[in-house]
């Protein structure tokens, strides 16, 4: 049985991951400051800390000072339109989070430490229809504040490693499926999609129908950050964590229409801030020090979280 310390534990990811460390018999002390997680997604089990992570009292007074066989730190301000509205902020959250983490688990001997990163640390790569998939090795020059503060993080923990660190960095790419925060409209394409669809019987996609993305399903991200606590090779690796390959937004957009039965109109206008036009993965670094694919298929995740927000829109389930 391990014992780990998992950051973000009230959100999406979070809370996903601390569960299946539960499941296998792990246990799990989580943090959130819940200013966008939710106390009912804490699982039932956790060891939970209410505290942000750029918080001193969190180190010095809050989390029990063991050692830890890994630390798991998720939490982070995810939205690049916050980013854009408050650079300072995210930077904090994103990388002077990380930071204070790392010197924490330095302090109590508890070297290994994975770490959430972003596909928004890549560059856009434009509207090239023959872009290949990103590499690990692949240019990172992001477009974004949020993209900058995630690759800042990475780079800390890059010289941190000089000092007894041992890190792995997963750069997720575009996470969808149950848990997701369906009343936040400013983060996660499917689940606004989704929302708008249900909500509105309208889609307003901001940019055209031929931007792409790489969506991977809840299970599949949870599954790959286990892999990772199980492969000790995989310690000072940058590892793309991927799913469907290259989707266009105008296909993602019809396959929830066919979800939906009824009518469903669509607008494609206007832009999001510092967006990439699309971005794909390339996965081979993944299988080969993890032994990770993705299993479910979009249509499948697609239905499944369907399935999952109707029934709590049908019973009137708020996440509080």
């Amino acid at each position: 049985m391990g014992r780990y310390l998992v950051t973000g534990v009230g959100g999406f990811v979070g809370s996903a991951v601390a569960l299946a460390l539960l499941r296998r018999g792990d246990a799990v002390i989580g943090v959130d400051n819940l200013s966008t997680g939710f106390r009912s997604n804490i699982p039932e089990g956790v060891l939970f800390v209410e505290a942000d992570c750029t918080d001193s009292r969190l180190y010095t007074e809050l989390l029990p000072k063991e050692p830890y066989d890994a630390i798991l730190h998720i939490a982070g301000q995810g939205n690049n339109e916050i980013s854009v509205e408050d650079p300072a902020y995210t930077l904090r959250c994103n990388t002077e989070s990380t930071l204070a983490l790392v010197r924490f688990a330095l302090e109590v001997q508890s070297p290994r430490f994975i770490y959430a990163s972003s596909m928004a640390v890549y560059g856009d790569p434009g509207t090239d229809a023959t872009f290949a998939p990103v590499t690990e090795e692949s240019p990172t020059c992001p477009p974004s504040f949020y993209g900058v503060s995630k690759l800042a993080a990475e780079h800390y923990l890059r010289l941190y490693e000089k000092r007894g660190l041992k890190p792995t960095i997963l750069r997720l790419f575009s996470v969808y499926g149950p848990g997701q925060n369906m009343d936040n409209m400013r983060q996660g394409m499917v689940s606004i999609f989704m929302a708008m669809m249900e909500q509105e019987g309208h889609i307003h996609v901001r940019g055209n129908p031929s931007r792409f993305r790489d969506f991977i399903y809840i299970d599949d991200v949870v599954r790959a950050f286990v892999a990772c606590l199980d492969s000790p090779t995989s310690c000072g690796r940058t590892i793309n964590i991927s799913g469907t390959g290259r989707v266009q937004v105008g296909d993602l957009v019809e396959m929830l229409r066919a979800l939906r039965g009824t009518p469903v109109t669509v607008e494609y206008s206007g832009c999001t801030a510092d967006d990439v036009f699309g971005l794909h993965a390339d996965a081979s670094t993944a299988a080969r020090w993890l032994g990770y694919e993705s299993e479910v298929p979009l249509k499948e995740g697609l239905e499944k979280m369907y399935a999952w927000y109707m029934k709590r829109r049908n019973t009137g389930e708020r996440a509080e």
